[in-house]
């Protein structure tokens, strides 16, 4: 048995005896930044890593200010107080998606589109793009002494640069990782918004970085998906001051989080390795070949 699949088991079991709700066939639907299972009832509950309880309480909160503003989201179930907490590990429970693709290009503009539309609420939190990367490069144990030092000191370089960055777009309420595996569309062309944990208020061109570098830096989209994504939202964030630092920052989370996953997932160390070569300057300029999920 993998151990931490089983321990992520115990505590959906501990957590579903809390609520009422039946573990008995759950099913494992992803073991990443969160555990994901799948629960009879079209239930979805998600595990999040220790320490994340008011991370999971905040995401749920803003899942019901979406609804109120009939944004379509990921619905949290409505007869339970959330999230329920499990030996530290914050654990939250879900209505399951319809069948869904993940979102175009264009539909991803769309969806950011509304709700960057919003007014931005008062109790909704300030926006940190640094958030749990030191704690990912010091958990990441494949790193070897050179590239964890590499990696810390260039976070320090991104956090002074952010604090200085150009003037952009105005403040609004963003998702925080708008990219398309959070942005599904429904059979009945519904486009739904997902893991919302770094909703918060920000930089509108952080959620546009996202996409952009998906073309600039990875080639994983066509310029032509591209310019569907800048017509549709109606602003193109390469052509800001600031893009430079959104790409780095944003580069620096995928790469730290690979080396979090290597840390449990040896298929993915050589990806690891490659994304922190990439940053340190060793396999030329952009794009870079790296592997789209892990």
């Amino acid at each position: 048995m993998n151990t931490n699949l089983d321990g992520h088991v115990r505590t959906l079991a501990e957590a579903c005896a809390q609520v009422g709700i039946d573990p008995a066939g759950a099913e494992c639907v992803r073991l990443g930044e969160n555990a994901i299972f799948a629960l009879s009832g079209q239930i979805v509950a998600r595990i999040a890593r220790p320490g994340a309880t008011a991370t999971a309480r905040r995401e749920v909160r803003v899942a019901r200010w979406l609804a109120e503003h009939a944004i379509p989201a990921v619905t949290p179930l409505d007869n339970i107080d959330q999230p329920v907490e499990i030996l530290g590990r914050a654990v939250t429970f879900w209505r399951q998606l319809p069948p869904h693709r993940h979102g175009t290009p264009a539909e991803v503009a769309a969806a950011l589109r509304r709700l960057h539309d919003l007014a931005p609420p008062p109790s909704f939190a300030e926006l940190d793009p640094f958030v749990r990367l030191a704690e990912r490069i010091d958990a990441a144990a494949t790193l070897v002494d050179d590239d964890r030092t590499w990696l810390r000191e260039h976070l320090a370089d991104l956090r002074d640069c952010y604090q200085c960055r150009p003037t952009g777009l105005p403040a609004c309420v963003v998702h925080g990782d708008a990219w398309v595996g959070n942005v599904v569309v429904t059979a009945d062309g519904q486009t739904v918004l997902l893991d919302l944990e770094r909703c918060s208020v920000g930089p509108p061109e952080w959620d546009l970085v996202s996409t952009a570098i998906k073309h600039t830096s990875f080639g994983w989209i066509t310029e032509r998906d591209y310019r569907d994504f800048t017509d549709r939202y109606g602003h193109d964030v390469t052509t800001w001051g600031g893009f430079d630092l959104l790409r780095d920052i944003r580069e620096l989370r995928m790469a730290c989080y690979a080396a979090q996953r290597a840390a449990e997932h040896p298929p993915a160390r050589a990806e690891a390795a490659l994304r922190t070569a990439c940053l340190r300057g060793e396999h030329g300029p952009r794009p870079w070949k790296w592997t789209p999920a892990l």
